[in-house]
C-alpha cells in the first residue's frame, strides 16, 4: 500500500474541484487496486432538482465518484509511479473513452457515505480500464460496472 505522501499527492493531483469533486479521501492504493470514500452532503446542487421533497444522487453522479477514484486517482498513481512529475499531470485531462456494463442497486440519499474501489483491468496507450464498484459503509452494493478513461494534454499551466 501506499504512504501517506503519495496519496497526498494524488489528492493534490486531481483536477476535479468542489462542487465536482466526489473523493474526500484516499483509503489504499496500490498497482492494483484503489479504494477512496466520500460522503454525498445534504447541500450539494443536484438535490434541489433530483427530486424535491426527495432527494437521490444521480446516476450520471454516482457514474463519475466512480470514475475520480477508478480512472482518475488510479490513473494518476500509475503514472506518478512510471516517474511522470506532477507538472505534467497538471497538464493533463482525464476522459471517458468507455463506461460499460454499469449496474445500480441502490439509491444513494443525501448525508450518506459510500466507499468506492476500483481494480486495474489494464494501463496501456494512455488508457486505463478499470473495474470499479460503490458501496455502502455496510459493505452492501450500490453499483458497479467497467470504465475506461484516456489522459490527454489538455493546456500548460
Amino acid at each position: 500500500m501506499a504512504d501517506k505522501k503519495i496519496i497526498n499527492q494524488v489528492l493534490e493531483l486531481i483536477p476535479q474541484q468542489p462542487p465536482f469533486r466526489f473523493i474526500d479521501e484516499i483509503l489504499a492504493i496500490d498497482d492494483k487496486r484503489i479504494s477512496a470514500a466520500y460522503r454525498f452532503r445534504e447541500d450539494e446542487y443536484f438535490y434541489k432538482g433530483h427530486f424535491p421533497k426527495n432527494p437521490v444522487t444521480p446516476g450520471v453522479i454516482l457514474i463519475e465518484a466512480m470514475a475520480q477514484t477508478g480512472v482518475v486517482a488510479m490513473g494518476i498513481y500509475l503514472l506518478l509511479r512510471q516517474g511522470m512529475s506532477a507538472g505534467e499531470l497538471r497538464r493533463m485531462t482525464t476522459l471517458f473513452a468507455l463506461v460499460d456494463s454499469v449496474e445500480f442497486l441502490k439509491m444513494v440519499k443525501p448525508g450518506q457515505r459510500v466507499i468506492i474501489k476500483g481494480e486495474k483491468v489494464y494501463l496501456r496507450h494512455g488508457n486505463l480500464k478499470t473495474r470499479v464498484a460503490m458501496e455502502q459503509e455496510n459493505g452492501e452494493s450500490i453499483c458497479s460496472g467497467v470504465l475506461t478513461g484516456t489522459g490527454i494534454r489538455s493546456h500548460e499551466k
